[in-house]
């Protein structure tokens, strides 16, 4: 009523007070419990992918959704059991992990002596970019099953034209145990975003790179050593069709440096024709510093360049132990993979193009190695 607001010790601010979240409500009680684990490190959880023993309740919805998934005729929503590493790191001995946090179980810094997925107290969870992906193509998904690749699915499209190669891929698929769903072409189309996909695609997990030292040793015991490096190819196309080049002409493996440069992808998988299931790749961290270690192991280093010193018909050194560099699309060889390499060569042209497309320059440098080769060893 009029004149309160003139009252002694009226209230000057809201009854209710300042909205407050839940978020430190039970601060203390969370204190050195670490992240919340996600899906794919949950025992529990139908999407684990850890390494430790599948709990049977887990491997039943697994089941429960792979089943449904087959029924819907959509990929299934589960992990890959065995493919993140979720052991504990070492030094804490029989499963205790060492540390703060969650690692010592919060109070007085003591280990809990629990052994169970790896925590990282204090940090977020980063989503893991090692998705699966879809295989497509009647070739590279024939050359894959043949070559044992793990897959989880194959997906065939309806009224698909069955031939030698869809007959083998179904029925490698099925003595394998991969589940067989037989989707519309609509929905093939809308999996793989409009790629020419001939009918039938293959799930398969993230491609397993091979060591670059095994790489590297298992090359050296062949007859002719020949190794290919990609240098900033950053086109996954051009990587799979260098792949299947160093498949035709002998090569032992490729290596490609981690970042800045395409890796292993669906896209690839298809271009290589299958030939990644069949040539080692590597990812190595530095590529200047591992074209150094294939000179210490006996390599010569030779890279491709539109002004290189050699030109390719006049490669003495072919015969030999060989690590053949490939160029960006752009830019061909960096300066420092430039300074590391042995020799540069070029290939000659007798028109007035300036330079080749990486793949085909690989092409055309390992079919004359492969000529030289024949003709002298």
């Amino acid at each position: 009523m009029a004149g309160n607001s003139q009252r002694r010790g009226r209230r000057l601010t809201s009854k209710a007070g300042a909205p407050k979240g839940t978020g430190g409500k039970n601060k203390d009680s969370l204190a050195g419990r670490g992240r919340t684990l996600p899906a794919d490190e949950r025992p529990w959880h139908k999407g684990y992918s850890g390494t430790e023993k599948l709990p049977q309740r887990t491997a039943w919805k697994q089941d429960k959704e792979r089943r449904a998934a087959a029924e819907e005729g959509r990929a299934p929503k589960i992990g890959q059991p065995g493919s993140k590493d979720t052991t504990w790191g070492r030094g804490g001995g029989r499963g205790v992990p060492v540390g703060r946090g969650a690692a010592t179980g919060g109070r007085g810094g003591k280990p809990t002596g629990r052994s169970g997925p790896r925590v990282t107290p204090g940090r977020k969870s980063n989503p893991s970019k090692d998705t699966p992906e879809l295989l497509v193509g009647r070739n590279p998904v024939l050359e894959a099953l043949r070559a044992n690749v793990p897959a989880t699915a194959l997906y065939t499209a309806q009224g698909i034209d069955m031939d030698d190669r869809i007959n083998e891929i179904i029925r490698t698929a099925a003595d394998r145990g991969i589940a067989n769903l037989e989707i519309s072409r609509a929905e093939l189309d809308r999996m793989t975003g409009g790629v020419l996909h001939q009918g039938v695609g293959l799930q398969v997990p993230p491609f397993a790179y091979q060591p670059f030292e095994d790489m590297v040793a298992a090359a050296l015991e062949q007859q002719a050593p020949l190794l290919v490096a990609l240098d900033g190819v950053t086109d996954p196309r051009n990587l799979g069709a260098v792949i299947r080049s160093a498949a035709a002409f002998g090569a032992q493996g490729v290596f490609v440096p981690e970042r800045r440069a395409a890796g292993i992808t669906a896209t690839a998988w298809r271009t290589s024709a299958g030939a990644a299931a069949r040539v080692p790749v590597a990812q190595v961290t530095n590529l200047t510093r591992s074209l150094k270690a294939c000179r210490d192991a006996g390599f010569m280093v030779v890279g491709l360049d539109a002004d290189g010193d050699t030109d390719l018909y006049n490669l003495e050194a072919a015969v030999g132990p060989l690590v053949v560099v490939v160029g960006s699309e752009g830019r061909g060889l960096s300066r420092l993979v430039g300074e590391t390499c042995d020799l540069t060569v070029s290939i000659p042209m007798i028109s007035e193009v300036e330079s080749l497309n990486a793949s085909v320059a690989a092409a055309v440098a390992l079919a004359e190695v492969a000529r030289r080769r024949s003709v002298e060893l």
